[in-house]
Order: C-alpha cells, then sequence, then structure tokens
C-alpha cells in the first residue's frame, strides 16, 4: 500500500511513491554500523540486490545520490587520458561526459537525436582503443531507453572496452541482466524503481572492472570502492557511516522486490506504461520520444502549445494533488514528465491520468477524458 505524502500522489520521475511497509522500516531504533546487527542487514541487502541486477558478482551500497554512484564509479575505473565513449541524447548523459571529462579522460561524445537513444551502429566506430563506453540506459530527461543496450556492450567487448551503465530510472523496471548482457558498472539510485526514499547508490561491479579500478592509483578517498569491498568482504561493513534508517528502507523494499518476484515486477511496469501513452493518445497528446525507445519508467509527454507547461503542473498539484515534472535541458518549458515506477498500479495511472486530463480541460484544452481513461483501463485490463 502506497500512502499519499501530505495529500500528494508522488508521480514525478524519482523520487516515486514509497510504500506503507518500507517508510515503517524506517522508524526502527538505529543499531552500531559496526556489529551483528549492522552486519546481518548489509549481509541481506547485497543478497538480495544481487537478484535486482541479475548478477553473480559484486554489489556495493553507497550513501548518496543516483549521481553520486555514477560519478564514484567514473572516477574509480577512469584515469587521466583514457578514452571515453559517451552517446549524448539527454541531460544524464551530458553528465556522464563532463564527469568523466572532470577526471581527465578523452571523451568522444557521440551526439544523438533528443528523444531517441543510441543505435550501434552509431556508436560502433568510435570504440576503438577506448577504455570505456558509459551509456544512459534511461534518459531521464526524455523519456527515452537505449533499447539496443545489449547490443553496444557486445560491441564494446569485441573493441576489449568496459561498459558503465548508469541504469539510475530503470533497474527493476525493465529488463537488465547484467550479468547476461555484459554490463561491468551498473549504477542505480534507492528512490526510482526499487520504490525506496532517496539517498542510497547501488553499484554492480564486474571482475573486469575490478582489474580498472585496483590500477588506478588516483582513487577517491570516500568513493574509494576497492575499500569499500574490503569492508564488505572482511566485516559485512562499509568503510564510512552509512544512513541506518535507509539501509533498513531498501532492505525491506527489495524483500518487496522478492515477493512479487522480477519477472511480475518489470510486467507490471511495462502494463502501466502502455496504459499511460494509450490514455495519453486517446487524449490527442504525443509522448516527446519515439515510438522505439519510448521509456516503461519515465513517461514524457509534449504539452500543448496553448497550455503553459508551469501553469498545468500547478494545476494538477493545487486541485487534484498530483504532482509530476516539468522538462529538463531542450525539453523544458516543451514537456511534463510522469514517472511510473517503484509502486506503480492501476491506481496510480488512472488518477493522474484523470488530473492530467481535467488540469487541460480547465486551462482551455479539452480533451477527451472518457476515452483516454477507457483506454487505459483496457490495457489495465480493468474494461
Amino acid at each position: 500500500m502506497v500512502g499519499m505524502a501530505n495529500g500528494l500522489l508522488i508521480m514525478l520521475p524519482g523520487p516515486t511513491n514509497v510504500p506503507d511497509r518500507v517508510l515503517r522500516a524506517m522508524s526502527k531504533p538505529l543499531i552500531g554500523h559496526r556489529g551483528p546487527e549492522f552486519r546481518e542487514l548489509h549481509e541481506r541487502i547485497i543478497e538480495n540486490a544481487r537478484y535486482a541486477f541479475q548478477t553473480e558478482g559484486d554489489v556495493l551500497v553507497l550513501t548518496c545520490s543516483g549521481t553520486g554512484g555514477v560519478a564514484c564509479a567514473i572516477e574509480n575505473a577512469i584515469t587521466p587520458g583514457d578514452k571515453v565513449v559517451v552517446p549524448v541524447f539527454g541531460v544524464f548523459s551530458e553528465r556522464i561526459a563532463e564527469t568523466a571529462r572532470r577526471v581527465g579522460a578523452d571523451v568522444v561524445e557521440v551526439p544523438i537525436r533528443w528523444g531517441s537513444a543510441p543505435r550501434a551502429e552509431q556508436v560502433a566506430g568510435a570504440l576503438e582503443g577506448a577504455k570505456a563506453l558509459c551509456v544512459v540506459y534511461n534518459e531521464t530527461s526524455t523519456g527515452a531507453t537505449a533499447r539496443e543496450l545489449a547490443k553496444l556492450c557486445e560491441l564494446a567487448k569485441e573493441a576489449e572496452a568496459l561498459v558503465i551503465v548508469d541504469a539510475v530510472s530503470i533497474l527493476g523496471g525493465d529488463e537488465l541482466p547484467v550479468d547476461k548482457w555484459g554490463v561491468d558498472i551498473c549504477i542505480t539510485g534507492s528512490q526510482k524503481c526499487l520504490a525506496c526514499p532517496p539517498g542510497l547508490a547501488l553499484l554492480s561491479i564486474s571482475e573486469d572492472a575490478w582489474e580498472a579500478i585496483r590500477a588506478n592509483p588516483r582513487r577517491p578517498f570516500y568513493f574509494d570502492l576497492v575499500r569499500a569491498r574490503e569492508f564488505y568482504e572482511e566485516r559485512r561493513e562499509t568503510p564510512f557511516t552509512p544512513a541506518i534508517p535507509l539501509f533498513y528502507a531498501l532492505d525491506e523494499a527489495l524483500k518487496i522486490i522478492r515477493e512479487e518476484g522480477l519477472e511480475a515486477r518489470i510486467e507490471r511496469h511495462r502494463t502501466c506504461a502502455r496504459a499511460f501513452y494509450a490514455g495519453l493518445a486517446a487524449f490527442g497528446l504525443e509522448p516527446y520520444p519515439e515510438p522505439e525507445w519510448r521509456s516503461n519508467t519515465v513517461i514524457t509527454v509534449r504539452v500543448p502549445s496553448d497550455v503553459d507547461v508551469e501553469a498545468l503542473r500547478r494545476a494538477m498539484k493545487e486541485q487534484y494533488g498530483v504532482l509530476v515534472a516539468g522538462g529538463m535541458g531542450k525539453t523544458k518549458g516543451l514537456v511534463i514528465r510522469i514517472g511510473c515506477m517503484g509502486a506503480i498500479t492501476a491506481r496510480e495511472v488512472l488518477i493522474t491520468l484523470s488530473a492530467l486530463g481535467a488540469s487541460l480541460s480547465s486551462l482551455g484544452h479539452e480533451v477527451e477524458m472518457g476515452e483516454g481513461l477507457e483506454a487505459a483501463r483496457r490495457e489495465l485490463g480493468l474494461a
């Protein structure tokens, strides 16, 4: 069950609604982070996180944001002068490129049209001599998913390059078998598809990545992954004080994923995304991404030209209690972004579409409310 914070339904592309079970877990009494209670908690989290990542390899949990996790991965695996290839198709891929530049990497950007995502052939020619390919799997700023990620991983392996994947807004909400696809470092955040409060980043790390990380003499102090691995392997602890209430929350959130089953959870996200897209189409609204790249976790829709984006967001929040995001970068002022992640169900889909349709009508842009909701209900199996 998901409650409504301050009377609001949080339909942002992160942070998202948190199940009551997870919120209650955070209220447990604190424990020492150097004692047996924490070690047991930490070990359980790592084992369940491996299930979510679909990996037999190492997973580490850091007290930081998803962006912190991405920076950690790059600062550990990349050294000055390394060639790093980054397909750029939104704000978050721009951030990865900038992060790599700041550690002194030779960054080769592959420009991709916003609203689409990289195809394997667009990237292949840039990989020769690369230390790493850094890919945003789900570009949160545009709502486009890199559907050819598995092919990109194959190309990188042929070029003997590492694959670093920002999966902050998609892991747990769409297919991402880390070991099967050959992802060397995969990063996600607690506050998106895992349905947990913000403040933790999770990273899966392959043996090839460890080889590169251990060889880096410039690893950061706080984000030293070698040290983090040693602390976990030797003591089941973290090098520095972790956010214990968030570890409680993550523990409960990962238990919920286990109970539901990863395949069922991914299918739930897909079903809810189909319902959103069907409802939007019946409203006469156009998603920002091209059809083949449309995300199942971030629904990005163009706002009609006769409607002000901020007025629409304000109406949805103040009149109907639904909070959605505006655009970022090139999409700012053009779109709204809706989170379809974590604890998303038919209830949240229908409430959000109702609020969107009613708000558009109140701003003078009439939509076929009944048709939109009926289209969504059909996809949800409720018609």
